[in-house]
């Protein structure tokens, strides 16, 4: 099994298809910031596909509902702590991934949203948009709210579309573009905890959704199911649930952040 080459990772992202559920896994490959494998190379789609995603490398994207191949790829591979699939691959990819492992593992809802109206947009004085300007103000930041999803901080600004809250001259809360695809492009948000709950992230996310629906695209926002944080701010902005997949985890990795 080898990894894919960039033209095979391009020609990936191609059967992937462009969509709130494989926008982050179609960015990667189009970016050229992952891993990949499949089970079946050439003209037909794979029967199954793993991405790591460079942001993420822990948490690989499954594709295909072929448990047996989906493992067969993911067995071989270190570093990674669960696997996020299809919901109907799931429980077959459980039951086969216990059998080897010696384990019993547990299921993780991730609920895929996409924002199908205007955004509602939510305004705070500290919550702005960044600039090319505002990169040292990103590198200075704490590790958390820094962002990413871009080989650099300066094209997380400005290929990208990113928005912070400032506090006292620092950044304490960012939105930004975390994957981007000619559709769709996934939002990702952080908040320091000493400044959650003052409606930074919902503000952030707002202007960064705006941009994103002014370049003619759906922005696409995925969170845990029991992330209540999350699953508000989306619901705040308007954002409409159409999928579910699934973590399938090992009880002995670490639990998802």
């Amino acid at each position: 099994m080898q990894e894919l080459t960039h033209p095979e990772c391009l020609t990936l992202a191609k059967h992937l298809g462009d969509t709130p559920m494989t926008v982050i896994a179609a960015a990667r490959l189009q970016q050229g910031m992952c891993r990949a494998f499949v089970s079946k190379a050439g003209e037909d789609a794979p029967v199954a596909a793993l991405v790591f995603d460079e942001c993420c490398p822990e948490e690989p994207i499954g594709f295909g509902t072929d448990a047996n191949a989906l493992w067969t790829l993911l067995k071989p591979q270190d570093g990674w702590s669960c696997v996020n699939v299809n919901a109907e691959c799931a429980e077959p990819l459980g039951k086969r991934m216990a059998a080897e492992m010696g384990q019993t593992v547990r299921y993780y809802g991730d609920v895929c949203h996409a924002l199908l109206e205007p955004v509602r947009v939510h305004s705070n004085a500290a919550v702005r948009l960044l600039t090319a300007a505002d990169i040292a103000l990103l590198s200075d930041a704490p590790k958390a709210v820094q962002g990413n999803g871009y080989k650099t901080a300066t094209e997380m600004v400005t290929d990208g579309i990113a928005a912070a809250a400032i506090v006292e001259g620092k950044i304490v809360a960012i939105a930004h573009v975390y994957a981007e695809t000619h559709l769709h492009a996934d939002i990702g948000v952080s908040t320091l905890d000493e400044w959650r709950g003052n409606g930074f992230a919902t503000a952030a996310a707002s202007l960064v959704a705006e941009r994103i629906q002014a370049r003619g695209k759906v922005p696409a926002w995925s969170c845990g199911e029991d992330n209540a944080a999350s699953l508000r701010v989306a619901q705040k902005l308007g954002f409409t649930e159409i999928d579910r997949r699934i973590y399938v985890i090992p009880d002995s990795a670490p639990p998802l952040p």
